[in-house]
């Protein structure tokens, strides 16, 4: 055998040949003995208390990949011992048997298949191998399947089940953590998407490597992921470890995988996934464009009479408890969203909502900051005030879309970004900075979205886009009302004032050229019909998303930084040069 083979063609061996053969089992985590049928048609899911049970490489591919479709990479038929090592039994021996149980050749199966009528190229780990270990092998096969991934533009799916680098071959299996990680850099370079689904258990190596540096990761329900196993943890350094250490709830929370999926729910996500990329259109990537359809802003035009003095009921409406977040527009505006978890540095931000969504033939990616409507949801948001994890976390999806050729919208409601001691200490303003600038230079179209507050610095770091849209009722502001009045007249009842002179409304920040569009809401506010909002707002996406997808990379953000240079002293040279109004 070399380096993949269908699934459904290997013959089990051995003790798991001899387990297939028992009618009942079982469960390892509750008292429940399954009938062995029952449990199959479950996916090996227990019915009783959900416990994912390990599956061999060939059964995952049966469930996951169209049926027959399955096509193995070739690859070498070689037994690898470059240390001559020795334990209880010659490595060779070791090998040996794990062939003749497992009836593979390698602790990986490689291949090509289709997964909801989508090509792809994938490598799935098997534990029964030597605990799925990465030798030098293993490394050869997936790196192979990477580069076959990248001569036929294909995405790479990694499915993970390993111990880690394998002992046996020493330092040179350790080399197989960069050599595979720098062919998924260059999948990631060429704009084809990789995705990695952890499955139970994933440590050492293949957890600080390929696991992880993928552009989208997964979890199945029930995996453990972590580069030290809790045994060598708790003998090492002797450390009390939390009852759900290195648990999908763990790593969910600590920004580790964009998301836990239970095994029933994994081959339509990944669909969902593979769909969104086999619909992005090769955009052009020269300079050479259409005339650049932005307005002047030389000659302001003057104030609405009718929005005087009324700045600051605006300011409540646009806090309204009712009004809608991101949460609902992506609900309600668009077609299908699949969210992504987490900075991948140790915090998911729950402030701020990152993934991909459809926006009707269109996939995006979509960042917005959600604030809720009931107290309870509102403290665990934080009132929409993102950390630089929820920064950090928007940046990578971003950088994401920008890779695979998606659209950015982004959807901002914000006071403001969190101002506490450990957004400072973790670099609060860094975060901001590099959210600014990454937004600066993302090659692929951005249209930003003023939905209730822009409170400053915090709404910014989400709004340097090709297009800025805002609703009716949305406010727009370098500082709120009421810090303004604190600051300027010392006084709260000066607050009404303060947002008058603030200009923060949606038809000042069209005047000053900030905005390029009011999205009109429902009679009372958007909170009064939210659904009619949602209306208005895909309405208004559609129409400013579609002429940015026929403008070339390079052209797109030479506008976008021009647009940006043309506020401050530059905007206040053309308004004296224009005269009076």
């Amino acid at each position: 055998m070399t380096g993949g083979t269908p699934a459904g063609t290997i013959r089990r061996r051995g003790r798991y040949a001899e387990l297939d053969q028992q009618p009942w089992i079982r469960c390892r985590s509750c008292p429940a003995l399954l009938y062995r049928k029952r449990l199959r048609r479950n996916l090996d899911v227990c019915p009783e208390c959900g416990d994912h049970r390990r599956l061999d490489a060939p059964e995952r591919i049966a469930q996951l990949v169209d049926r027959d479709t399955f096509r193995p990479l070739p690859g070498p038929a070689v037994q690898v011992d470059p240390i001559g090592f020795v334990d209880s039994v010659p490595y060779p021996q070791r090998l040996a048997a794990a062939r003749a149980e497992t009836g593979l050749a390698e602790a990986v199966l490689c291949g090509t298949a289709t997964l909801g009528g989508h090509g792809l190229v994938l490598a799935v780990m098997d534990f029964r191998f030597l605990g799925g270990s990465l030798g030098s092998v293993t490394g050869e096969l997936i790196t192979r399947a990477a580069e076959h991934a990248l001569a036929n533009r294909l995405p790479l799916l990694l499915v993970t089940a390993s111990g880690g680098a394998r002992m046996q071959e020493g330092v040179l299996a350790l080399m197989q953590m960069a050599t595979i990680s720098q062919a998924i850099a260059a999948l990631r370079e060429a704009g084809l998407l990789t995705v990695s689904l952890v499955t139970d258990p994933t440590y050492g190596g293949v957890a600080a490597s390929f696991a992880t540096c993928t552009d989208i990761v997964l979890a199945e329900t029930g995996s453990r992921l972590g580069f030290a196993g809790p045994r060598v943890i708790r003998e090492t350094i002797r450390q009390t470890l939390p009852p759900d250490f290195q648990t999908t709830d763990f790593l969910l929370r600590h920004g580790q995988v964009d998301m836990v999926v239970q095994r029933r729910a994994l081959r339509a996500r990944l669909r969902w996934l593979l769909a969104a990329v086999a619909s992005t259109p090769d955009r052009p990537s020269g300079t050479a464009a259409a005339p650049d359809p932005e307005r002047p802003t030389g000659v302001l035009p003057p104030p609405d009479p009718d929005d005087l003095g009324d700045a600051w009921r605006i300011v409540r409406s646009a806090r309204h408890a009712g009004r809608p977040t991101t949460l609902d527009y992506l609900a309600t505006a668009f077609d299908g969203f699949v969210e992504l978890h987490g900075d991948r540095l140790g915090v998911d931000c729950a402030a701020v909502v990152a993934g991909l969504a459809r926006l009707g033939d269109h996939y995006v990616a979509v960042v917005g900051h959600q604030k809720g409507h009931q107290p309870r949801e509102l403290r665990a948001r934080n009132f929409g005030m993102a950390s630089p994890a929820g920064y950090r976390k928007a940046i990578r999806v971003m950088r994401l879309a920008a890779n695979l050729g998606l659209p950015v919208v982004t959807l901002i409601d914000t006071p403001g970004a969190y101002p506490g001691v450990e957004a400072e200490q973790q670099g609060q303003a860094a975060a901001i900075a590099e959210s600014i600038l990454a937004m600066t230079g993302l090659p692929t179209p951005v249209v930003a979205v003023i939905i209730g507050e822009g409170g400053s610095g915090g709404a910014l770091a989400l709004a340097v886009a090709d297009r800025v849209l805002m609703l009716r009722n949305a406010v727009y502001s370098v500082i709120s009302p009421e810090g303004c009045a604190a600051i300027l007249w010392h006084d709260r009842a000066a607050v009404p004032r303060a947002a008058d002179a603030l200009r923060l409304t949606a038809p000042d920040l069209l005047r000053l050229g900030v905005a390029d569009e009011i999205v009109a809401e429902p009679p009372g506010g958007a909170h009064r019909d939210p659904v009619g909002a949602a209306r208005s707002l895909r309405r208004a996406l559609l129409e400013n998303l579609g002429p940015l997808l026929d403008v070339p990379a390079g052209e797109l953000v030479r506008r976008r930084r021009r647009r940006f240079r043309r506020y401050g002293g530059a905007a206040s040279v053309l308004r004296a040069e224009a005269g009076p109004e």
